[in-house]
């Protein structure tokens, strides 16, 4: 027992308001490297497993992560028929690659051993969001471990409450902060950002970046000397290399091309002018007894193009399609290019294009997310489709992979601080972004299509936003920033840097890179090109439409939100849901009612929702003294009769008060099935109601034999009213 003891470590520092605390040596000791991280009640175990030999036939690192939360970890059962755990949630999935982006440029270029990172959560108290915990986990794990990595890095929660910075929010404190940023970095740079806020300006995010990456350093020092003390050895390993003498035959016959290459103007022409060079070069250097493959000869003409690429932009101070550094390409903005959906915004950039369709639902469409913090309902939603033929291939649609559902979820954050409240807007929106082109930054033209959609649907969202993708290109002390990187200054650049915002500030940030971090200072500089790009997109989107319909589409549900008290909740729906299920056949509207006692009545037909209010607000509505009424007759009495006057509220006229004049027998001047106007006089100690005719209309004149003629009798109120049922 003591020998197990003392290989257990366990090592902790404060960052923020909370302890981290990480320990090694007691669980899945046959991974490479594992820890368990705990901040508070918050406990994730991550592993790091790598392969002993690099993989054959691949041209790229074959790195994967897996996020997973248990539910046992917040002491819950699954729910669902199998009670146990299945497909990843859009949580875990997003944390994933969260995860993913700012370790997989720390791996020696070439390394092609399998790696996998699990992350899995144990414990989870509600408070502390467990995306961090694990980041770090993945870090350490990499970093005690012989797995080959050039971290280890640190990462951190930045929010902001009252205008001051505070580190690792809780979940509690981020819904009064205006502020959710992600950092994750070295020592001395910043390697990926991950950002939501509520319409803060470059500066505020500029200087949150930069209090996030100093703050983060504790958790650096820690690992360091966690490598340190456990007298960490990095295994031996190959790297994929191009051979260098094919490489330098590939240069030699393929430069002078390549420049021809870079000037012309489309994707298209570029791919297949690459394409038949590829096969020459193929046809020139494979041969029987030479050695080299095809795959070789493909590989060293992308190391090629790759230099051919990065030196026509530094050297020739031109971009391969011939812009300027900071030069957007063409813009075309249109709404309302589909006749029979609520909203739809087109927008094309260049060669990238998002058809965007908004669609309007009520309460009963809500999505109800079922997380280890609680339970919760989202009213807005948008997805992103990437299907094949935006880039020109023919392969199988599997339903949204990983990227698909991580672009969707950084346009939903883009657009959430601008949308209305359910109070001001009692919808729930569904925003879809099918990608029909791409070249380059195709979640920034989904949040541009789907703002032009949003208010060709009539959402009144406070203010239009654009976004915008910038890019690196660094060498030694060379950094050029590009504005609207395309597809090949994506693949070949160092920086994807996305920036989407209003014309007063951002409301999200997505930075990742492919070199090992760089300086707050670029980062400031480009957001302020970002956001000279992102206002000279916005007034494009302005001239196609400049503020939210005044009306939503005729196909729309139309919705009328009431509150009734929640003690009549139950009047409403009846035993078994037999009232509300008359109501709901009788008018075809839909109808929703929340524990709050929130009423929503939904339908195209305006007829039918004031119909279905009308019974709703009787069946709840109670009587007033002094107020009219059309009320129908149900029961009749020797001492009066019975009028319902709501739904399922009944009031007793009096013999005495059925008319102006004597009344001797009561079917002389009503009988049941008759509709007549009363007035409520009187509503007793036990609630009982006393109504009248005679009150109601003084000019009343019954018309029956006994009302109208001989002298009228004297008439007696009885001293005690009959009990009624």
């Amino acid at each position: 027992m003591r020998e197990k003891e003392d290989m257990i470590k366990r090592y902790e520092t404060k960052l923020g308001g909370g302890n981290i605390i990480i320990e090694t040596g007691r669980m899945a000791k046959q991974a490479d490297g594992a820890v368990t991280v705990q901040l508070g009640g918050t406990v994730v175990l991550v592993t790091a497993v790598c392969s002993k030999d690099l993989r054959e036939g691949i041209d790229f690192f074959p790195l994967t992560v897996e996020y997973q939360e248990k539910t046992y970890a917040a002491g819950k059962i699954p729910g669902g028929w199998f009670k146990r755990e299945g497909r990843p949630t859009e949580k875990e999935i997003l944390t994933s690659r969260l995860i993913d982006r700012p370790i997989r440029p720390l791996f020696p270029k070439g390394f092609m051993n399998d790696v996998q990172i699990v992350a899995m959560v144990l414990s989870s108290d509600g408070e502390n969001d467990s995306d961090i915990l694990a980041m770090i986990g993945a870090s350490t794990a990499l970093s005690i471990s012989d797995i080959p990595f050039g971290g280890p890095i640190g990462a951190l929660r930045v929010g902001r409450i009252g205008g001051k910075f505070i580190i690792n929010p809780t979940f509690k404190e981020l819904e009064t902060s205006d502020l959710d940023l992600v950092v994750a970095g070295t020592r001395s740079n910043v390697i990926m950002i991950e950002s939501g806020s509520k319409e803060l300006g470059e500066d505020i995010i500029a200087e949150a970046i930069a209090f996030g990456q100093k703050e983060l350093q504790p958790i650096i020092e820690l690992q360091e000397r966690m490598a340190r003390e456990l007298d960490v050895k990095k295994r031996n390993y190959k790297v994929y290399k191009v051979d260098e003498g094919l490489l330098a035959k590939v240069k030699e016959a393929s430069s002078a091309r390549l420049d021809e290459i870079n000037r012309l103007s489309t994707k298209e022409q570029r791919e297949e002018a690459m394409d038949l060079l590829s096969k020459e070069l193929i046809a020139q250097l494979v041969s029987e007894g030479s050695g080299v493959t095809e795959k070789d000869v493909k590989n060293a003409l992308i190391e090629v193009e790759d230099e051919n690429v990065r030196r026509f932009i530094i050297d020739k101070k031109r971009r391969v399609d011939g812009r300027r550094f900071d030069e957007i390409r063409q813009i075309t903005c249109e709404v309302g290019v589909l006749p029979r959906t609520h909203g739809s915004g087109l927008f094309t950039r260049g060669q990238t294009q998002s058809l965007s369709v908004t669609t309007l639902g009520t309460s009963a469409d809500e999505q109800i997310i079922e997380a280890l913090e609680g339970e919760f309902q989202k009213s807005f939603m948008l997805h992103y489709n990437f299907p094949p033929f935006s880039v020109g291939e023919a392969r199988p649609m599997r339903g949204p992979g990983r990227r698909e559902i991580g672009h969707g979820a950084l346009a939903e954050r883009a657009l959430k601080p601008v949308m209305p409240s359910k109070e001001k807007f009692p919808y729930t929106i569904r925003v879809v972004s099918d990608i029909l082109e791409s070249n380059g930054s195709s979640s920034m033209a989904t949040v541009c299509a789907s703002s032009l959609s949003l208010m060709d649907a009539g959402v009144p969202i406070s203010k239009p936003v654009s976004g915008i993708a910038m890019g690196l290109i660094k060498e030694g002390d060379q950094e050029i920033i590009l504005t609207d990187i395309g597809g090949v200054e994506d693949h070949y650049g160092d920086m994807d840097f996305k920036v989407a915002g209003t014309v007063d500030g951002i409301t999200a940030v997505q930075m990742d890179l492919k070199i090992q971090g760089i300086s707050v200072d670029l980062i400031k500089r480009a957001l302020a090109d970002a956001r000279a790009a992102r206002l000279f997109i916005m007034d494009k989107m302005m001239q196609a439409i400049a503020k939210p319909k005044d009306k939503i589409s005729e196909f729309a549900p139309h919705i009328e939100t009431f509150k009734i008290s929640q003690d009549k909740i139950g009047t409403v729906i009846g035993p078994g849901g037999k009232n509300i299920k008359k109501i709901i056949a009788d008018t075809g509207c839909t109808i929703d009612i929340d524990d709050e006692g929130v009423v929503q009545v939904a339908s195209q037909d305006g007829s039918a929702i004031a119909k279905a209010v009308a019974a709703i607000k009787g069946m709840v509505e109670e009587a007033e003294v002094g107020k009219i009424y059309s009320g129908k007759i149900t029961r009749l009495m020797n001492f009066g009769a019975f009028c319902e006057i709501l739904p399922g509220k009944e009031g007793l006229i009096h013999v005495s008060e059925l008319a102006p004049r004597f009344v001797k027998n009561v079917e002389e001047v009503v009988k049941v099935g008759d509709v007549v106007t009363v007035k409520c006089i009187e509503i007793d100690e036990q609630g009982r109601i006393n109504l009248s005719i005679k009150q109601a209309d003084p000019n009343y004149v019954p018309t029956t034999k006994a009302e109208s003629g001989g002298s009228e009798p004297r008439r007696e109120r009885p001293h005690k009213r009959e009990h009624r049922s």
